[in-house]
């Protein structure tokens, strides 16, 4: 792989930082029709589900990225005490004394996006892609908009180096993110191969933790206004 400092080289290349969920795969997806070479990043942090390593790595293969880099960052699990990073914290629907969910998992987002901008630095890449969204974004501060644009700043000055933090998801709810990935021909592999279960669950999961509830109510609502969706959708996208 050639490495590259400065610019973006003419070639158009993208890296998305990919767990192998819903939200990260329809990214891929996406990703792999808009750039010419797109890379994969998954961090393996001593999340509670590891299983969703190996997803990402089937994923990767099937759907042929470029490469496909998983990165230790174990760090992150002694620091950050989670129900995502702590098998004795059980998942819960109610909020913690801080007014986050339990399965927050602080610092998670500013160190997967700065990881990425510095491989993006290395292979001339233009983009860092990644499936936060702010319309279904679970309490979690770091999926925010503004989050997104201060840290793209903050690569940006640090690096003195142009770079886009991509947001492909950030205005769409559940039922506009199942509608992409069908609009992409790929909404059998983001229901079936996929992993978003907090309970480590691959496809429709285990039903009954948040990420579950709200995956189901989004393809529910797909399947039940289907046009509607796509309709709403498309001028989403339009006005992108």
């Amino acid at each position: 792989m050639t490495l590259n400092n400065n610019a973006p080289t003419a070639k158009r290349i993208a890296i998305v930082v990919f767990s192998g969920g819903q939200d990260s795969t329809t990214c891929l997806v996406q990703a792999l029709q808009q750039y010419d070479e797109v890379h994969a990043i998954t961090f393996d942090y001593g999340q509670r589900h590891k299983a969703e390593i190996d997803v990402a790595k089937a994923l990767a293969s099937k759907l042929g990225v470029a490469s496909h880099k998983v990165l230790d960052v174990g760090l992150l699990n002694e620091l950050a005490i989670s129900a995502l990073t702590r098998d004795n914290i059980p998942v819960s629907n109610e909020l913690m004394d801080n007014g986050l969910p339990n399965t927050f998992v602080p610092g998670r987002n500013i160190l997967f996006l700065t990881l990425a901008g510095i491989f993006a630095y290395q292979i001339g890449a233009e983009a860092v892609i990644t499936g936060v969204c702010e319309t279904d974004f679970s309490g979690y501060p770091d999926c925010r908009n503004d989050f997104v644009v201060a840290l793209n700043k903050a690569l940006e000055l640090g690096m003195e180096r142009h770079l886009r933090l991509v947001t492909p998801l950030m205005w769409l709810n559940k039922a506009e993110t199942w509608a992409l990935a069908d609009h992409y021909g790929q909404l059998d592999l983001v229901r079936h191969h996929t992993l978003t279960c907090y309970n480590g669950i691959q496809g429709d999961g285990c039903g009954e933790c948040p990420a579950c509830k709200l995956r189901h109510q989004g393809l529910q609502e797909y399947v039940a206004h289907q046009s509607q969706v796509q309709q709403s959708l498309q001028q989403k996208l339009a006005s992108a």
